[in-house]
C-alpha cells in the first residue's frame, strides 16, 4: 500500500533554513521518504512563500547587528568587562561568516528540493485553480495562499486515489490556519469535513505514524 505524505512551507524552512536553525525532525522526514517509507509532496508556491520566510527570520546581518549594538552598549554600561566584550566579538565575527556562506547557499539548496528523490514538487495544475475558487466562496477564514495550499492538497490526493485507491495520504500541517481543529482542541467542521472527503489524514507535527489508526483528523 502506497502512502504519501504533504508538506507545506513550514516544512521547507524547517529543512532549507541555515545548520543550526534546521529542524532534526523535518531533516528526518525526508530521510524516511528516501528510505523508501513514503513519498512527499510539496506545492512549489510553498517554495516561493519560504524564499520569502527565510530571508526575513534568519537574516544573519540583522541577527548580528542587533547583537553587537548589545554589546556595545553592555560595555560601556560596564555590565560586560573587556575581555568578555572581546571573546564574545570573536565568537560574532565566526558565527557571521558561517552564517552568511550558508544564506548564500540558500537559492541552491531551494532549487535542489525540485530534483531530490522521493519529494515530489508540483506545480498547481487547472483543477486546483478551479478548487481554489470554490473554495474561496466557502467560509474557511483562510488566506488566499492558504486557500491555494489546502485545494492543491484536496485535488492531489484525488489524483494519486485515482492512481491507487488503497494509498494512504497523510498531512504535515504546522499553519495552524489549515488544521481542522482550533487551539483550544475543538474541531473545525468545515476544514475537516474536506480533509475527510479526501481521506487526508492531518498531523500537526512531523511524525508520521505506520498506519493511521490514530489521526488527529
Amino acid at each position: 500500500m502506497a502512502k504519501h505524505v504533504f508538506v507545506e512551507t513550514n516544512w521547507v524552512v524547517d529543512y532549507c533554513a541555515p545548520a543550526h536553525f534546521k529542524v532534526p525532525e523535518a531533516v528526518e522526514l525526508l530521510d524516511k521518504a528516501q528510505n523508501g517509507e513514503f513519498t512527499l509532496h510539496l506545492p512549489s508556491i510553498c517554495i516561493t512563500e519560504a524564499r520569502n520566510v527565510i530571508s526575513r527570520r534568519f537574516d544573519p546581518v540583522k541577527q548580528i547587528t542587533s547583537f553587537r549594538k548589545y554589546l556595545k552598549w553592555a560595555k560601556a554600561k560596564g555590565a560586560v568587562a573587556t575581555e568578555d566584550e572581546e571573546a564574545v566579538r570573536r565568537v560574532l565575527d565566526i558565527y557571521q561568516k558561517t552564517a552568511e556562506a550558508e544564506f548564500v547557499n540558500l537559492e541552491t539548496g531551494l532549487k535542489k528540493l525540485f530534483q531530490t528523490p522521493q519529494l515530489q514538487v508540483f506545480a498547481l495544475n487547472e483543477a486546483m485553480l478551479a478548487q481554489a475558487v470554490l473554495l474561496a466562496g466557502e467560509q474557511l477564514d483562510l488566506h488566499a495562499f492558504d486557500i491555494s495550499v489546502l485545494a492543491a492538497v484536496l485535488v492531489r490526493s484525488g489524483e494519486l486515489r485515482m492512481q491507487d485507491r488503497n494509498a494512504e495520504l497523510f498531512f504535515c500541517e504546522l499553519d495552524s490556519d489549515l488544521q481542522p481543529w482550533a487551539k483550544r482542541g475543538s474541531y473545525r467542521p468545515q476544514l475537516r469535513s474536506l480533509y475527510d472527503a479526501a481521506r487526508v489524514w492531518v498531523y500537526g507535527d512531523y511524525e508520521i505514524p505506520r498506519s493511521p489508526d490514530h489521526p488527529i483528523s
